[in-house]
């Protein structure tokens, strides 16, 4: 049996504890043992590792972001707006990194894509549950889409719950109508399973909001918070469509979607859309 011995630079008195019975408590906590052993290739290609692990990545940003929208929306409901803004506010770094993710998938030519695309089989982002959270948290309702996830009872559980439940923008609108503001009943009480439609009186309340920043200045502040949000979400589209451009051109997307095709009408629409129409307004 061999005997490890210290490093004699680091047995001084600031010398970290370094001898634990199991396994580390920095490891029980994150778990990297189990996410660094999730990647489990289907070809030789050696791009497809950075292929999954940043998709991999990419579902953990979904989970944080979904986890600050939700309390966003929890915190609308009490009407505690610093609350909110502090979730939207984190929400807008975060999907900077998620956004900066597409950065070593654009590089991939089509060739290297190409040499692992098979392996992905019918796999295809627009199946992601925890994604397709983010789209029903912003408005972007379909019952349809929660049909990949049927032999999936726990996920298809949640997915049937968020598309039922208020959209952060419907928590943002009841609180708007809670300030005394003009948003019609047939907005506040509409089949929240549906997607949101622009309704000009919204768009209505919103120019009144910011035309008047001084009286509505946390209103404002809620309004930019979101506005940055949405911002990010348009990036996030538009550069998911640049790298699957540059990577695959026109062809058929994995799982049958319509590839370029449908990722270029997904880029035209707007999330929060009075936010942006009210501007031409004030």
């Amino acid at each position: 049996m061999s005997t490890i011995h210290p490093d004699p630079e680091a047995t001084g008195a600031d010398t970290p504890h370094l001898d634990f019975a199991g396994t580390t408590p920095y490891e029980d906590y994150v778990q990297a043992d189990v996410l660094t052993h999730l990647q489990h290739l289907r070809s030789d290609d050696p791009g497809e590792m950075v292929f999954l692990v940043t998709t991999q990545v990419m579902e953990l940003w979904f989970t944080v972001i979904v986890h600050e929208w939700e309390t966003a929306a929890h915190a609308l409901r009490q009407d505690r707006l610093t609350v909110a803004r502090d979730a939207l506010k984190r929400s807008v770094r975060e999907l900077e990194a998620l956004n900066a993710s597409w950065t070593p998938l654009a590089q991939l030519t089509p060739a290297q894509f190409n040499s692992y695309r098979g392996a992905l089989g019918e796999g295809s982002g627009f199946q992601s549950a925890m994604y397709r959270r983010m789209e029903f948290l912003l408005g972007d309702k379909s019952a349809s889409m929660l049909v990949p996830h049927r032999g999936a009872p726990r996920v298809y559980a949640e997915l049937e719950k968020a598309l039922a439940e208020p959209s952060l923008y419907d928590e943002v609108l009841a609180l708007l109508a809670h300030r005394g503001h003009a948003v019609p009943q047939s907005v506040l009480g509409r089949d929240l399973t549906q997607k949101y439609e622009p309704s000009p009186e919204v768009e209505a309340v919103w120019a009144e909001i910011y035309a008047d920043p001084e009286r509505y200045d946390d209103l404002v502040r809620l309004g930019e918070a979101l506005t940055d949000v949405g911002e990010l979400v348009w990036r996030w589209r538009n550069d998911h469509l640049v790298a699957t451009r540059r990577a695959m051109g026109s062809k058929t997307g994995t799982g049958g979607s319509a590839g370029v095709a449908w990722l270029e009408k997904r880029a035209t629409k707007n999330v929060f859309p009075e936010l942006w129409t009210a501007r031409s307004h004030v």
